[in-house]
């Protein structure tokens, strides 16, 4: 029982805070500080536990395969949800984005007048569903963590209620999520009248045992991916990222393009280690060849699917302007490149994903921190031409904002690059060269607009009177990612390492 309730605990934890919170909220009437500094504790809390959980001798052996399910308890956790291994780092990668955002949006909402004790609920209850897509073991658990984090992201994204453009970025963003969840519960059903459970372990038994239902399988798949895409903002199901990105408040931007469609892929590794065969299974010609030809199928379309949300993403963001879009087109391309690792169905995929996510938070959310800094109220101050000279101006910002720019490109020794490093290796390894030759491709047209930013800040002339810039506990954030983007360029198998023998 012990070991159960230890490998639970950030799941507990988070729940907690996001149900309490508000009762928190209500208590301590006035007082922001106190709801901030809970809100913090939740993330340390998850930090903590997945500290011990990582020191446990029972974390690279498999909890589930060493006695977890002995006990009523136990059996009853294995059936809803997955307790330890990988599950564990998207424990830790959401708890860090969180704490990156909190520090972040200290500065940026009191500078917009929007200080409100809500921001820190609703950020709370879209990090504990966060966590339930990662840990989901059954179809019912994944479809509440995904829906607990969409409508925190419906709220937040319109958070600025007398912005017109964080209003509009919130319809948008609720109109065609609801419309996306639609596709993914049909999905869901399809895929429970295919197989008879929603088990992820018997569905995918049932699958290895031919024991399903070709057409409705084949229609389950077709459905979910559309949810997921839509979720992931991938092609092309990508058109709702750049304006509800856009008009969402810069942190609350940065919160979502990370943890939020990280949290996506999280639930579209636990689909398709279920529905995707293995080669063993195959070679034992066990299942039907129409279910080895759909699955076949279906991966290839995700190969196409990843190749143009990579070009279309890149090459939409040279043509931007503002700041804001292009990073917002940007993160569109990037989901294509953590695409790869769903493409690949193998170890070195699964763990590329989880290590270009790492990667990808702090280069991101750091990113927009100094876009959040820099912007003025009502959404001004977001050109490419208002970062001329900033490296004058506010030096320290703008090597931070090169830093990640580079990491971003994919550029040695920051984290990006092993990032896009592993991933390409993953397509390569599962014979997808063309698709490898595509991400390249794509990444090289990234340069351009990347590149542009830096060559503003410290190529060209800052006209009129210089900016003023309050940099307090955004400071904490932008810190925290560099180190982060840095370490993780430097000392890549730190990470790696055991993400490859969880996946194995």
């Amino acid at each position: 029982m012990e070991i159960q309730v230890l490998f639970s605990l950030p799941l507990i934890i988070a729940s907690f805070f996001a149900v309490f919170m508000p009762v928190f909220d209500a208590i301590l009437k006035k007082n922001k500080q106190i709801i901030f500094l809970f809100t913090l504790l939740n993330f340390l809390l998850v930090i903590v536990a997945d500290i011990f959980i990582f020191a446990s001798p029972e974390f690279f052996t498999g909890v589930l395969k060493s006695g977890l399910e002995n006990s009523d308890f136990g059996k009853f956790l294995s059936d809803a949800v997955s307790l330890g291994g990988y599950t564990s780092f998207f424990d830790l990668l959401f708890a860090i984005a969180g704490i990156l955002t909190l520090f972040a949006a200290k500065d940026y909402l009191k500078k917009e007048s929007y200080e409100l004790k809500e921001f820190y609920s609703l950020v709370s209850f879209s990090f504990a569903g966060m966590l339930f897509i990662a840990h989901a073991n059954n179809l019912l658990i994944l479809f509440l963590g995904i829906e607990l984090m969409s409508i925190s992201f419906f709220v937040l994204s319109g958070f600025f209620r007398n912005n017109i453009l964080s209003i509009e970025a919130s319809l948008k963003y609720f109109i065609l999520g609801a419309f996306a969840t639609g596709f993914l519960i049909f999905g869901f059903a399809m895929l429970y009248g295919a197989t008879g459970s929603l088990e992820l372990k018997v569905i995918a038994q049932k699958i290895s045992f031919n024991q399903v239902t070709p057409i409705y399988f084949a229609l389950a798949i077709g459905l979910i991916f559309v949810g997921l895409a839509f979720k992931a903002s991938t092609f092309p199901f990508h058109q709702w990222a750049p304006d509800v990105y856009t008009g969402a408040p810069t942190v609350v931007t940065g919160f979502m393009s990370t943890a939020g469609k990280t949290a996506a892929f999280a639930a579209f590794i636990v689909i398709t280690k279920a529905i995707f065969l293995s080669n063993l299974v195959i070679d034992n010609a066990t299942v039907n060849p129409p279910v080895i030809a759909i699955t076949r199928n279906s991966r290839e379309i995700l190969a196409i699917i990843a190749a143009l949300t990579m070009l279309v993403g890149n090459i939409t963001a040279l043509m931007q302007t503002n700041v804001k879009r292009m990073l917002a087109f940007s993160s569109v391309a990037h989901a294509g490149y953590i695409l790869l690792g769903i493409v690949s169905n193998n170890s070195n995929g699964w763990s590329g994903i989880v290590f270009y996510a790492f990667a990808y938070v702090f280069m991101q959310i750091g990113a927009f921190v100094i876009v959040s800094l820099i912007e003025k109220e009502n959404g001004s101050n977001l050109n490419l031409s208002d970062y001329n000279g900033l490296s004058k101006s506010h030096p320290f910002l703008s090597a931070s904002m090169a830093i990640f720019m580079f990491s971003l490109v994919g550029l040695p020794p920051f984290a990006g690059f092993f990032g896009k490093y592993y991933l390409f290796l993953s397509v390569i390894q599962s014979g997808y060269l063309w698709l490898a030759l595509v991400a390249v491709i794509a990444s090289i047209i990234s340069i351009y607009f990347y590149i542009g930013l830096i060559i503003n800040m410290y190529f060209k002339e800052k006209e009129g009177e210089p900016l003023t810039v309050q940099c307090k506990t955004s400071g904490i954030s932008i810190i925290l990612s560099l180190i982060g983007v840095i370490f993780l360029g430097i000392f890549p198998s730190l990470l790696m390492n055991p993400l490859l023998n969880l996946f194995k």
